[in-house]
């Protein structure tokens, strides 16, 4: 019975929200009759930025190397 209860009352608390046409929430809370909420829902906007970053310029010069030359006799 007690089960029978509590899904009878979360069906209730499930089915006594909606939302309106700017996309606020309205909720109704079960008090002697009904009471309704409005809950604000808050909006997010992604904003992009660019930044110039200044990479500094590698110069390499070139080298040269002796490398010796072994020759193996048989």
């Amino acid at each position: 019975m007690r089960k029978l209860l509590a899904v009878a009352i979360l069906a209730v608390s499930i089915t006594a929200c909606k939302k309106t046409a700017n996309g606020d929430v309205e909720v109704q809370k079960p008090v002697v009759g009904t009471v309704t909420d409005t809950l604000n829902v808050p909006s997010v906007s992604v904003v992009t930025d660019s930044t110039k970053v200044n990479v500094p310029k590698v110069v390499t010069d070139s080298a040269t190397i002796k490398v010796p030359k072994i020759q193996i006799k048989r």
